[in-house]
């Protein structure tokens, strides 16, 4: 079933799928808020990806980067049924808690404060995209239709 889609071409135009869980269609939204956010603070440096740019150097720049690829191309591909956008989408998910201990890891905090950042209510938010990407219905989801 999944091989006969795996070869359609990429729908440029498809940018969300009202036919997948509402689980999958939150974190879609979320992904591309994300993503947006992640791009303004990637060319300001209220945000931690725009921290990671101005004071990490290169790596930071790359990293801040990939962040904003894998929160945008995995909302994506994710509306495209492909696999690979549900992986994106892991990473971009996950990202924000291993960017705040990067950037955190010298000063003398809490290991809560550096997975939080001091920020509960984007914290929330983090945690909700991870649930809803992990979620039962989500998983069962991308096993059975992503090619």
């Amino acid at each position: 079933m999944s091989s006969s889609r795996s070869h359609q071409p990429l729908d440029f135009r498809k940018w969300f799928d009202r036919m997948q869980p509402q689980t999958l269609q939150i974190a879609t939204w979320l992904l591309y808020l994300n993503g947006f956010f992640a791009l303004v603070g990637f060319l300001g440096s209220e945000d931690w990806v725009g921290f990671a740019r101005a004071y990490k150097g290169f790596l930071g720049v790359i990293v801040g980067l990939a962040i904003i690829v894998s929160y945008i191309v995995g909302g994506f591909l994710m509306a495209n049924d492909r696999r690979l956008g549900y992986r994106l989408a892991l990473v971009g998910a996950f990202s924000p808690f291993a960017l705040r201990i990067w950037i955190l890891w010298d000063l003398d905090l809490s290991t809560f404060d550096m997975i939080t950042g001091n920020n509960f209510i984007g914290f929330l938010f983090d945690v909700a995209l991870c649930g809803l990407l992990l979620h039962r219905q989500s998983r069962e989801h991308q096993r059975l239709w992503y090619s």
